[in-house]
């Protein structure tokens, strides 16, 4: 079995990997909701990144990054609202086949992660739960990233694009807060 620190450093690479590939896609198809979601996968790299190296710190210290990570779930819904704008000023449809296919490979590589943190995510507290949240709610996204690709297939329109948009950032924010309690609970327990 892999360790938590094998598994979050194999995580962070998938999810960097596919930033990438996602970004570009989200460019070329016009789509709000790969837009959001490619950040996101920016997001959960350096998420893993930091807990690789937050793991060898002390429990206090592990609390105020849990904090940290808190905070950066926000950043996709950051980035949906500044493509929101851009989408409802320009309302083109985005491009349906690519929503539907990246949203599958987008997918594939969350339930990877997802599975590798599952066996580690009640371990360390809020910076594993932190991971394996983002991992799990990606995979609930992009499940609505591809529906979203199959209706505007059928009906063109930007608006299954934004409304899966709006709920992925909503998720986040769900995460986001989840994982500040976590960690203002394990401050609280390392100060006892």
């Amino acid at each position: 079995m892999l360790s938590l620190r094998q598994t979050v450093l194999i995580v962070a690479a998938l999810n960097l990997g596919y930033f990438g590939v996602e970004f570009i896609a989200a460019l070329k198809a016009g789509s709000v909701s790969l837009l959001a979601d490619s950040a996101d996968f920016l997001e959960d790299a350096a998420v893993n990144i930091l807990i690789f190296f937050a793991l060898a710190w002390t429990a206090t210290r592990r609390a105020a990054v849990g904090k940290v990570l808190a905070a950066l779930l926000l950043i996709p819904a950051a980035a949906f609202l500044w493509t929101l704008g851009a989408k409802l000023m320009h309302p083109t449809p985005p491009t349906a086949e690519a929503l539907t296919l990246v949203g599958l490979g987008a997918l594939a590589v969350n339930l990877i992660a997802a599975l590798l943190l599952a066996r580690h995510r009640r371990t360390e507290g809020s910076l594993t739960r932190a991971a394996f949240l983002s991992a799990r709610n990606d995979a609930l996204a992009n499940i609505g990233i591809i529906a979203a690709g199959l209706v505007t297939a059928r009906f063109p329109s930007i608006w299954p694009d934004i409304v899966v948009g709006l709920i992925i950032a909503a998720m986040n924010l769900d995460a986001a807060h989840e994982v500040w309690e976590t960690a203002h609970n394990e401050a609280k327990d390392a100060q006892a």
